[in-house]
């Protein structure tokens, strides 16, 4: 009986989830912790390229609970973890332009979910005007999935630099 040489099981890094991280976010994180690309997370998963289309923020239609279900287990993560990176019900999404909050990006890394609610134009932690560009180059902020460095992906300026330049919110 020939002697099995290599016996690896599957492994994973576990990437945790920030509070209030988007499923963008959080899909551009796992994916490059563990050298993946978003096809093969869907296909590991068993969901298929609908993960390409939530880094994109295009949940319609809403991720079923068995797909999160799917996702949830081939990235350790719990389900209601990953309900918490979408939108609540009734929540409606405006997938582009991307919005951010410079100052709390300067705080926690992380494009949150409620920054893409439709009606949503500030931040209501720092009653600032959400950002849809670079403050810099006017450069459109990409997918969050691709917000590697925290930086314009054109002129390289930081987000959390852009706080200066951020605009108190009035009506």
């Amino acid at each position: 009986m020939p002697e099995e040489i290599y016996n690896f099981e599957a492994w994973i890094n576990i990437v945790e989830p920030l509070p209030g991280e988007s499923i963008s976010h959080f899909l551009g994180r796992f994916e490059r912790a563990n050298l993946l690309t978003g096809y093969q997370v869907g296909r590991e998963a068993g969901v298929g390229a609908i993960v390409t289309r939530w880094k994109k923020l295009y949940l319609n239609p809403f991720p079923t609970l068995q797909e999160l279900e799917a996702l949830a287990r081939f990235v350790e993560v719990g389900v209601e973890k990953f309900k918490e990176m979408l939108p609540p019900k009734g929540a409606t999404m405006k997938p582009r332009p991307i919005k951010l909050c410079a100052a709390c990006y300067a705080e926690v890394p992380c494009h949150l979910i409620e920054w893409q609610f439709k009606d949503k134009l500030k931040c209501d932690r720092h009653n600032l005007r959400l950002l849809t560009k670079c403050t810099n180059c006017e450069t459109p902020f990409p997918i969050p999935a691709d917000w590697v460095e925290g930086k314009c992906s054109h002129c390289s300026l930081p987000f959390a630099t852009m706080a200066k330049r951020q605009k108190l919110y009035s009506l």
